[in-house]
């Protein structure tokens, strides 16, 4: 969805700015608190905060599919661990959590106070969720490889372990009121859809309004991780997401629509009517490029694709690597194979961390491939992985959260319909091209 991305894009900007002022500190040698027992180093270059972001990609993974959620708890979680880092140095802001701790030994500390808010807000948030046995059991397994008790829950005092656990309770306490609803499920509770189900399976379909949302109603649903669904009809994702708090961007007051770039156009709207008829043309047009059988390749290499400005799509290649000067080779790959693997990738299939989950795969792989030499911007002094992956988290998790509140904003807001209904509406309606022509409809698709 464009307006998604330019709102990833955009809240990305605002969030790195507002996150990368935080000064850089030499941890002392000295240690303040020891251990019980050494921790295992099982994965090196890991960073507490990426096995943290690891654990609760895989809880996704286990979970329903909600991508609006997932996205929020991912912010949270970024929260958590970015307030535990900064409550340990003299300069950065935490975002909820605004006391300052000295202690001797820094990375020590760090490390447990991220540890013991990741763990009890991750623990919170998952203990009801599909794969909750699974998931809360790998957070358990962290805490022990790291060595540190998990019936440790005081709040009191300035330890690292009563640090992390305030931390995570005021985090916890910000989702009771950030507008989700998470008591009750996320439900929203005022939401009707106008048209009733469209059984997917039968050619007939009725809509009261064809220019609203409508459910699907499948005979037999099963998430994305095998789960079979209580009801075959589906239910909206988040048509108040708009209302929930903000990172970066503005809180979507009344309407609960932060950025409002107007409604979509409409059927039987003679300012956009045409326009909807040529953008539903343009779907079946895209979805043929689909085609498993079609042997038309493309060039699929550097020199051919990419290169888009800022929030587009219209790039079509660079003229050279800009490493080595050279021209790229083509790479040509057959056409249906290489639309089909993006559409896949981003449909979510079985065990998929879902859109807000796969920004971190990618800005982890990202990661691995600049470390060691990561500067927080591209400039200034190397950074250890710690400090990298804490500002990392909250700048793309911020993102991805507020273009949640963004995208499903404007989804509850406007309630648009979706592809697989307006074309079986308009196509059962006949042909708008030419009144002269049989099937002639004023609400049909153009030839």
């Amino acid at each position: 969805m464009p307006i998604r991305a330019r709102a990833a894009v955009g809240v990305a900007v605002v969030a790195a700015v507002a996150i990368v002022s935080g000064a850089v500190l030499v941890a002392s040698p000295s240690a303040d608190r020891a251990p019980a027992c050494a921790p295992t180093t099982d994965l090196p270059g890991w960073s507490v905060a990426r096995r943290w972001d690891e654990a609760l990609l895989n809880a996704i993974r286990r979970s329903l599919p909600n991508p609006p959620v997932h996205a929020r708890n991912l912010f949270h979680v970024s929260v958590a661990m970015w307030d535990a880092w900064a409550a340990y140095d003299p300069t950065a802001s935490g975002y909820l959590f605004k006391e300052k701790l000295h202690v001797c030994d820094l990375t020590a500390a760090r490390n447990e106070a991220i540890s013991y808010a990741a763990y009890r807000v991750l623990t919170a948030r998952f203990i009801k969720a599909v794969g909750a046995d699974k998931s809360l059991s790998e957070f358990s397994d962290i805490m022990d490889a790291l060595a540190y008790p998990t019936n440790v829950t005081t709040t009191e005092g300035d330890s690292p372990a009563a640090v992390g656990n305030r931390i995570a309770k005021a985090v916890l306490d910000y989702g009771k009121a950030d507008g989700s609803n998470e008591a009750n499920g996320y439900a929203a509770t005022d939401y009707r859809p106008v048209n009733p189900p469209l059984i997917v399976a039968l050619p007939q379909i009725k809509l009261v309004d064809p220019n609203r949302w409508q459910p699907l109603q499948i005979e037999y649903q099963v998430s994305q991780n095998g789960v079979v669904l209580p009801s075959s009809v589906q239910q909206a994702v988040g048509p108040h997401w708009g209302h929930v708090t903000p990172f970066a961007v503005p809180a979507g007051g009344a309407s609960g629509v932060p950025f409002d770039p107007g409604p979509q156009p409409r059927l039987g709207d003679p300012s956009t009517d045409a326009l909807f008829k040529s953008q539903a043309v343009q779907v079946i047009r895209d979805s043929s490029l689909l085609d498993p059988t079609s042997a038309t390749s493309i060039d699929v290499s550097p020199g051919a694709l990419g290169a888009n400005g800022l929030g587009s799509n219209d790039g079509h290649g660079r003229a050279v690597n800009p490493t080595n000067g050279r021209a790229y080779s083509p790479q040509l790959v057959r056409q249906g194979d290489f639309y089909r693997t993006i559409a896949e990738f981003w449909a979510d299939g079985p065990s998929s961390e879902t859109p807000p989950g796969h920004w971190n795969v990618i800005a982890n792989a990202v990661s691995d491939q600049l470390a060691p030499n990561l500067r927080i911007g591209g400039s200034g002094p190397v950074v250890d992985r710690l400090q990298w992956d804490v500002k990392l988290y909250l700048a793309i998790n911020g993102a991805v959260h507020d273009a949640a509140i963004v995208a499903w904003g404007l989804k509850g807001h406007y309630d648009g319909i979706r592809p697989i209904s307006l074309i079986r509406y308009m196509a059962g309606r006949g042909q708008s091209s030419d009144p002269s022509l049989p099937a002639y409809d004023k609400e049909g698709p153009r030839r």
